[in-house]
C-alpha cells in the first residue's frame, strides 16, 4: 500500500511541480525543461497533447480535398478522368480567407465539413517531405537540389514523415525528440509521455524515450497477461510470485540486450497498476464511437487524456496507424468507406474532448507516406509526392486552407513532374511539424534540435508561426 500511495501521489501532483520530482538526463533536457517549467509554474491546467494519425499506404488526398468551382473542377476532372468525384457530390467548404479556388471534401466526410465550418479543423495543402525548397519542375530536374531519399518508396517516405530527416534513413522520430526534451514536465515518470495505440513506431522513438503501448479495449493496459492475473490474487502465494518475477526482471544480466529487456519489463510492471487505476476512474463518455478500430482507438486516447491528472501528465503524444491506403486499384470504392470511417472517428473524438473540456488542449493531425498520382492507372492511382493533410482541435485557427492549393491541369504545369500528375510540395513537412512543435512547447531556439532542416524553410526567431494554423505561443 505504501508504494501504491506514492504512485498515486506522484500521479496526482500538479504540473507546477516540474523540476522538483525528477533528475534530468542531459544538459539539453535541463535547459529546455527549466524554460518550460517557468512558463507553466502555477498553472496546473497547462496540459497539451498531440495526436498523430498515420494514413499508411499513401492517401489519395486530392480526392479528400478537391476542387468544387467550375473552372478548377474542369481541370481536376480532365486530369483524374475515371477517378474524379462528381462535382455535385463534393461537399463545399467556405473558408474565411479566399484562396481563389472553391474547394470541397469527399462526399463521405460530412463530419469533417462540419468541423471545418465550425472553425475546429483546417487543411494544409500540397505538403510533403523536402530537404530544401524546390521551386518548380525545372528546379527539380536541374540537379542542383537535394531531394529526399527514396522519393516514391513506402518504407522511406513513411519513415521520413515520422523523422523529418529526408536526407538519411534515421530511426529517431521528431515526436521522440520532443519527448526526450519535454518528458520531464510530467510528474509521473513510470509511464512514457508517448502513448501508442499501434505498437512500435518511428515517430515516438527518441534517444531516451520510447512509446508506451496500450490497446483500445478494457483499461488499455498491455502487460504480461500472467503477471496481471497473479496480481489479482492475494496472500503469500501472490507475494512470492510477484517477488520472483521482479527479481528475474531486475537481475544484472551480462548480456546488454537481456538487461535492457529486464529494465523495460520492470518499468512495465510499475506502470500497469497506475494506468489501470487512472483509466478505471474515468467517467464513460456520452459520445457514441463506432466499432471501427480507428474510432475505438480514438476513444481510448480520449479516455487517457481525461485521466491526465491521475496519470501526472502535462504533455502527451498519441500515435495511431490507420492502414490500408495503398490504393493502386479500387480507389473510389475503398476511399468511400475509409474516408467515412476517418471523418466519423475524428468527429466523435472532438465531441468526447468537449465533454471533458479538453478540446483546446489537444491537436490532432494526419500524415501519410505520400499523395498519389493525379492520373489514373485504370482503376487506381500510384505513388506521388505532395498532398493534403488535416489538423483538428479547439486551438486550431480553423476554417482555412493553409499552404498553396495547386493547379491540377497536366500540360505545362510547373509544379508537376513525370507527367503523371506528381506534385512538387509547396509546403514542407518541416513547416507543418514546426507549427505543432512550437504550440506544444518547444522553444524556437531549440526547434533545430527537433527538425534539423527547419532553417531552410522558416526563421525560428520569427514572431509569426510557420503556417498560422495554430496560435503563437
Amino acid at each position: 500500500m505504501k508504494n501504491i500511495s506514492r504512485r498515486k501521489f506522484l500521479g496526482q501532483a500538479s504540473c507546477a511541480a516540474v523540476g522538483s520530482t525528477t533528475l534530468y538526463s542531459s544538459l539539453a533536457n535541463m535547459i529546455l525543461s527549466s524554460r518550460l517549467a517557468g512558463a507553466s509554474s502555477g498553472n496546473t491546467s497547462n496540459y497539451k497533447a498531440l495526436v498523430c494519425i498515420l494514413l499508411s499506404g499513401g492517401n489519395d488526398s486530392y480526392n479528400m480535398l478537391m476542387p468544387k468551382g467550375t473552372s478548377e473542377y474542369n481541370d481536376y476532372q480532365a486530369t483524374r478522368t475515371d477517378l474524379a468525384i462528381p462535382q455535385a457530390d463534393i461537399l463545399q467548404l467556405n473558408p474565411l480567407t479566399s484562396i481563389g479556388k472553391t474547394l470541397g471534401v469527399h462526399p463521405s466526410m460530412p463530419e469533417v465539413q462540419n468541423l471545418f465550418d465550425n472553425g475546429n479543423l483546417a487543411f494544409v495543402s500540397n505538403v510533403g517531405t523536402l530537404i530544401e525548397p524546390v521551386a518548380d519542375a525545372n528546379d527539380f530536374y536541374s540537379g542542383n537540389r537535394n531531394l529526399p531519399l527514396g522519393l516514391y518508396s513506402h518504407s522511406d517516405q513513411v519513415q521520413q514523415w515520422q523523422t523529418s530527416v529526408p536526407q538519411s534513413r534515421a530511426s529517431i522520430g521528431w515526436g521522440g525528440k520532443i519527448a526526450d526534451q519535454l518528458s520531464n514536465l510530467n510528474t509521473n515518470q513510470a509511464i512514457s509521455m508517448n502513448i501508442s495505440l499501434s505498437g512500435r513506431n518511428v515517430w515516438q522513438s527518441g534517444n531516451s524515450v520510447l512509446e508506451y503501448s496500450i490497446s483500445n479495449t478494457g483499461n488499455g493496459v498491455q502487460g504480461i497477461e500472467q503477471y496481471q492475473t497473479w496480481r489479482s490474487n492475494s496472500g503469500l502465494i501472490h507475494q512470492l510470485r510477484e517477488q520472483a518475477i521482479t527479481d528475474m526482471a531486475t537481475q544484472m544480466y551480462s548480456n546488454v540486450f537481456k538487461k535492457t529487456y529486464g529494465d523495460l519489463t520492470t518499468n512495465a510492471f510499475d506502470s500497469i497498476e497506475v494506468f489501470q487505476n487512472a483509466l478505471d476512474a474515468v467517467t464513460p463518455f456520452t459520445t457514441t464511437f463506432s466499432n471501427h478500430y480507428l474510432s475505438q482507438n480514438l476513444q481510448m486516447v480520449a479516455r487517457t487524456i481525461a485521466a491526465k491528472d491521475d496519470l501526472g501528465m502535462c504533455r502527451q503524444t498519441f500515435f495511431i496507424d490507420f492502414g490500408g491506403w495503398d490504393h493502386h486499384d479500387g480507389t473510389l470504392m475503398y476511399q468511400e468507406q475509409m474516408l467515412a470511417d476517418l471523418s466519423q472517428a475524428m468527429n466523435s473524438f472532438y465531441s468526447a474532448l468537449q465533454e471533458v473540456g479538453m478540446e483546446n488542449d489537444v491537436t490532432l493531425f494526419t500524415i501519410s507516406d505520400f499523395a498519389r498520382t493525379l492520373t489514373s492507372n485504370g482503376n487506381g492511382s500510384d505513388h506521388a509526392w505532395g498532398g493534403n493533410t488535416m489538423v483538428m482541435g479547439g486551438a486550431v485557427n480553423g476554417r482555412e486552407i493553409y499552404g498553396t492549393y495547386p493547379d491540377l491541369y497536366l500540360n505545362s504545369n510547373p509544379q508537376m513532374i513525370h507527367g503523371r500528375g506528381n506534385l512538387i510540395p509547396t509546403t514542407s513537412a518541416d513547416e507543418y511539424f514546426a507549427e505543432l512543435a512550437l504550440w506544444f512547447g518547444v522553444p524556437p531556439s531549440d526547434l533545430h534540435l527537433v527538425l534539423p532542416n527547419i532553417n531552410n524553410f522558416y526563421i525560428p526567431s520569427s514572431t509569426n508561426m510557420p503556417l498560422g494554423f495554430l496560435p503563437t505561443v
